[in-house]
């Protein structure tokens, strides 16, 4: 076990950033060189894999992780590990309780990337409702497909999960005046009460409502919450928005269901191997894709980043 002594902390702590996003920043990069004097970053333009993932966390002191999974495998070997910070506000990806059994602090920070990602959820639900997508994809082929959908103005939205981001999609929404049901497994009463939305219980949002947006973190008990049983309940003109994890939806109902019209369509941010690789499912018509990215706004990338900075700087005073 390694002791979380302040005391015993290196006067120049190595700092690896493993996250991509940051690496790329030259703003982010600067402003960690500021303070810490020897860093390193992932330069290779993809995810690390496990063994490059030891390899560098096993001399670290402190390190910056974005979506990389931080296991007993790799802990059991980053001897010198001190603290992690999260890039971003997801922790699926990161074994708390093996933090606490290796006595490495976790600095992390909820809702840092909150209205880029829910700018994207308001994107997606006006791009299937009005056909913005297809239409798009048409016209670049030189097919002048003129079917504008239908407003949302007046839908009825169903928010699966309103922490940070789904109440931050709510709030977006207030313009175009739907009828909002909200979903959460702790007690938004007050909240649902201050923006006129309706609480209710999972079985009635997903049978009436004309869009479901996800937004629940990855847990036992979310992991493949979407799955064939919900989306035969949904109704078949129905949206399904996901920018929460991919592993909340169960890739291969919703791919059956796009194909067999059960439901209208589908967005995705997420997915359950990313970046994906099933090509048919990504070619559907119905379904409108991009590469984890909803987060990923500069303005998200400075908040994030400086967030990470900002919880080593603390622990290092």
């Amino acid at each position: 076990m390694k002791k979380n002594n302040i005391t015993d902390l290196p006067k120049s702590p190595k700092i690896v950033v493993t996250s991509l996003s940051f690496a790329k920043s030259k703003f982010l990069r600067q402003e960690l060189n500021k303070k810490f004097s020897n860093c390193f970053f992932n330069e290779t333009g993809r995810h690390l894999t496990k063994v490059e993932l030891i390899e560098v966390l096993k001399d670290a002191d402190a390190a910056i992780i974005g979506l990389d999974k931080i296991d007993e495998s790799i802990l059991g070997k980053a001897s010198r590990l001190q603290i992690i910070s999260k890039y971003g506000v997801g922790l699926d990806n990161i074994d708390q309780g093996l933090l606490a059994k290796y006595k490495i602090r976790l600095g992390w920070e909820g809702g840092v990337n909150r209205r880029s990602v829910a700018e994207v959820t308001l994107c997606f639900m006006l791009g299937l409702c009005r056909n913005i997508f297809n239409s798009g994809f048409s016209l670049k082929q030189m097919l002048w497909n003129k079917n504008g959908g239908a407003q949302i103005t007046g839908k009825t939205v169903g928010i699966i999960g309103c922490g940070n981001i789904g109440s931050d999609v709510i709030q977006l929404l207030s313009p175009f005046r739907c009828n909002i049901l909200v979903h959460d497994i702790i007690d938004k009463s007050e909240f649902c009460q201050k923006q006129k939305v309706k609480e209710t219980d999972l079985v009635n949002l997903i049978s009436t409502s004309d869009i479901i947006s996800l937004h629940v973190p990855l847990t036992p008990q979310t992991k493949g919450m979407v799955d064939k049983s919900f989306i035969s309940r949904m109704k078949s003109t129905a949206y399904l928005i996901n920018t929460s994890r991919g592993d909340v939806v169960d890739q291969a109902a919703l791919k059956n269901a796009l194909i067999n019209g059960d439901i209208a369509g589908a967005a995705l941010d997420v997915f359950e191997e990313e970046p994906p690789k099933d090509k048919e499912f990504l070619s559907l018509p119905n379904l409108m894709v991009t590469p984890h990215m909803a987060g990923n706004s500069k303005e998200a990338i400075m908040a994030m980043g400086q967030s990470a900075i900002n919880h080593l700087i603390d622990f290092y005073k």
